[in-house]
């Protein structure tokens, strides 16, 4: 199939013939038609389906119609709510690129940064506001947003929403919302309370499911790396000598992990930046455009930071400590292998990770493969399908006595006891 075959308008065509973009993605395929029919929608899709341009390519050509206005006036008529800053920019980028042949306006607003930008666009009117909860509600509160125009309202990232405590914020921005409106609700996963949050503000919904919850794409090889924690940081320059890895996406639990881990790169002169919380908006969108730009090979960033990180044609994602909710290791591997391509997913795994290991490949419905060749690995026991802890571990409430065998790496040649 191809985008002409979903009765896209001209100019929306050519804007994503221009884009290179020919044929949908499937949740494209299946999300487009229900949109522009005008039914409130459910999507459930893993990260890196081709998501955003399945809400924003309906959105645009339906806002695009003429419709009853004051003459001068324009008032938000679609409203995208979306949980990192991140993410609101580059579905902004998007609606910008695919909507580049119509007259509509669009405009992101985000914490973090001064408000007084965006509350002058607001000033000048747009069709389409993509927000984050938090500076929503600080406008609407100041009289900067009104919503009683909006006739699309998109939650994106629901279950990241939740994740990150923002799921009374949505709710409120909810309540000021007009009743009779299009809603499009989109989430990775379907947890019990992202459940009734969808049941609460979708009308007769239809529901869009490409991929299993909480998969992972067949298009990503997975290999794990049973590696000392000590050694971790050996382990990735080793990896990082390889130069078909062009540009590679570093994922680490904390702030300061992921700090660290750039700061052991650029004392081996490999250029990385960290992207986090902490990080100034300006310096993540610094080190966001760096890396886009293949100026720096390597990106280092938690979770919540990289939710939203859209890089076309990413190859490598490397988790250098595994996380310890499960779903968020399919969100982090989703960032590489995007709309069909292939890509490659490196886990490094210590031995207290061993159960978020197992929780992950329970979750996936698979065994990642061990790769043993390189230098720095260390024998973690698997047994049955998934993994169980080391002798090391099983032991440690035992009677004292001897020690219980803990394998030690030795001058880069294997271990010994």
């Amino acid at each position: 199939m191809l985008f002409k075959d979903l009765q896209i308008i001209e100019p929306i065509l050519n804007a994503l013939k221009e884009e290179g973009y020919t044929s949908p993605t499937p949740i494209q395929e299946k999300a487009i038609p229900f949109i522009l029919s005008g039914r409130d929608m459910l999507g459930c899709a893993q990260t890196g389906t081709g998501k955003t341009a399945a809400f924003a390519i309906p959105i645009l050509q339906l806002l695009s119609k003429p419709h009853a206005a004051k003459p001068g006036e324009r008032n938000i008529r679609s409203l995208i709510l979306t949980p990192t800053r991140e993410l609101a920019i580059q579905i902004e980028e998007s609606f910008r690129a695919y909507g580049r042949g119509l007259r509509l306006k669009h405009l992101v607003i985000f914490g973090g940064v001064s408000q007084v930008p965006q509350t002058n666009e607001l000033k000048r009117g747009t069709d389409i506001l993509v927000a984050t909860p938090g500076r929503l509600l600080d406008l609407m509160s100041q009289g900067f947003i009104n919503l009683k125009d909006i006739e699309i309202f998109v939650l994106d990232e629901a279950d990241r929403m939740l994740d990150m405590g923002f799921v009374h914020d949505v709710k409120r921005v909810i309540t000021k919302l007009p009743k009779k409106r299009q809603t499009l609700f989109f989430s990775a996963t379907m947890p019990n309370e992202i459940q009734s949050l969808a049941n609460a503000i979708l009308t007769d919904p239809q529901k869009v499911e490409v991929a299993p919850v909480s998969s992972t794409a067949d298009t990503i090889k997975q290999s794990l790396f049973f590696v000392d924690k000590e050694n971790k940081k050996l382990l990735l320059a080793s990896m990082l000598k390889d130069e078909d890895i062009k540009s590679v996406l570093v994922f680490t639990r904390t702030k300061h992990g992921a700090d660290k881990v750039v700061k052991d790169l650029v004392r081996l002169g490999i250029k990385s930046e960290a992207i986090h919380g902490n990080k100034s908006q300006n310096a993540r969108q610094r080190a966001l455009t760096n890396f886009k730009e293949r100026t720096t090979r390597v990106l280092v960033a938690t979770d919540i930071a990289a939710r939203g990180i859209d890089i076309d044609e990413l190859t490598h994602v490397i988790n250098y400590e595994l996380p310890n909710v499960p779903e968020t290791y399919v969100h982090r591997i989703g960032r590489t292998g995007r709309a069909g391509l292939s890509g490659v997913a490196f886990s490094f795994c210590e031995s207290e990770e061993l159960p978020y290991l197992k929780d992950i490949q329970k979750l996936i419905g698979k065994q990642i493969n061990v790769n043993t060749s390189h230098d720095y690995h260390v024998d973690l026991k698997i047994t049955d399908r998934f993994v169980k802890a080391p002798a090391a571990q099983q032991n440690r409430n035992k009677p004292k006595g001897k020690k219980p065998y803990s394998p030690r790496f030795n001058n880069n040649k294997g271990y010994s006891k």
